[in-house]
């Protein structure tokens, strides 16, 4: 009351620095949404939401182009300056990826052979990952599906995962003509221990939700598959043991019948993400039910470990992968490409250590011996 006479200026100010013209609704974009927060009974709370940025792009499993890139840097920025929304979710549309990384299609035929032009998109893409690391709303990443290469990159990126349990996770890279520093060389040490995240970086395994679960890389995993009417966990991963409180079982042989019928049941059975959309919810009841200042803080704090390796890289990676687009990766993304024509979607790797061996000039020569010819 004593301060009465000072003059105020309530009217809102408006921080967002727009970005419509990067969302759309035809993919391949990035889809803005708002959803209303939900309290445990499914009731909505009025005037609180969550923000949904989904990578919506499903026919090429939602591989970012250079547009969505932008999309996704627009999107975050606009939830973190609405005053109304809660926490952010970062999600894939369909039921088979949330991302597998960079558009292979326009690495090919665009990017490959053009390293300045690549070194221009990489500044993009370090502002996406910026962009996740910098916002200032807890980001949940609903793992729709494959979380794979620049996709698992862009998850890990974010603070909480939360995964359907036909979800798979690894990196690409150094099978396809890449190197995971887009994120996963900074972030998966934080998770896993140094030989995990080594193996994981380098291995190109593709490894089960579960398995990522038991060893700390997301926060829950749940099951998306309906079979009359019941919920039925990944046959493809996990024993009936599990169920009854027994342990997960990995690596199952894939080329016994038992994989086999589990792959043919998953190809038919239902998916339905009810549960992965209830963990969601539940998480961001917690969210809305903390002070929002001391939340961000405990956030950006947890947050800072993950940033001081990702910004004492990112510039310097951007210029090795820039580089990169002349040689391996111009082989790497072309065989991918490719693979229709081919049949093959990678280099001959012995034919090209050998003639690395016998130190030959890299040219178009080289290219041609490596690479899968035509299909008759």
């Amino acid at each position: 009351m004593a301060l009465e006479w000072l003059p105020k200026d309530h009217e809102l100010k408006d921080h967002d620095v727009g970005g419509d013209e990067f969302f759309g609704t035809d993919p391949p974009c990035i889809v803005y949404e708002k959803k209303p927060i939900l309290d445990p009974e499914g009731n909505p709370v009025e005037g609180l939401y969550s923000a949904w940025v989904w990578l919506n792009n499903p026919r090429q499993y939602n591989s970012y182009t250079t547009e969505m890139v932008k999309g996704v840097i627009a999107g975050m920025k606009r939830a973190s300056m609405d005053r109304s929304v809660v926490a952010i979710v970062f999600t894939g549309v369909g039921d088979r990826a949330f991302c597998t990384g960079g558009n292979t299609k326009e690495y090919a035929e665009y990017y490959s052979g053009r390293p300045t032009e690549y070194a221009l998109y990489m500044d993009l893409f370090n502002a996406m990952v910026d962009s996740i690391l910098n916002t200032k709303k807890p980001v949940i990443c609903r793992v729709n599906g494959m979380r794979v290469a620049g996709g698992q990159e862009i998850g890990g990126a974010c603070d909480l995962a939360i995964a359907s349990d036909l979800a798979i996770f690894g990196q690409a890279g150094p099978r396809h003509g890449s190197a995971p520093v887009g994120g996963s060389t900074d972030f998966l040490p934080w998770y896993l221990t140094i030989e995990d995240a080594m193996w994981n970086c380098i291995s190109c395994e593709l490894w089960s939700a579960y398995k990522m679960l038991r060893k700390g890389y997301l926060s829950k995993v749940v099951p998306v598959l309906k079979h009359n009417g019941e919920w039925i966990r990944n046959p493809m991963v996990v024993t009936d043991k599990y169920v009854d409180g027994g342990e997960i079982v990995y690596g199952e042989d894939k080329t016994g019948e038992a994989y086999k019928e589990a792959r043919e049941f998953v190809k038919e059975a239902t998916v339905d993400f009810e549960l992965l959309d209830k963990a969601v919810d539940d998480m961001l009841w917690t969210f809305t039910n903390l002070f929002p200042h001391c939340l961000q803080m405990s956030v950006d704090g947890i947050r800072a470990k993950k940033k001081f390796f990702w910004d004492a890289g990112k510039d310097y990676y951007r210029h090795w992968l820039a580089a990169n687009m002349n040689s391996e990766a111009f082989l790497g993304f072309t065989a991918f490409n490719t693979r229709k024509i081919t049949g093959e979607d990678t280099i001959d790797f012995i034919k090209y250590r050998k003639l690395i061996a016998e130190g030959r000039q890299v040219d178009e020569d080289f290219f041609a011996e490596v690479l899968a010819k035509p299909k008759e």
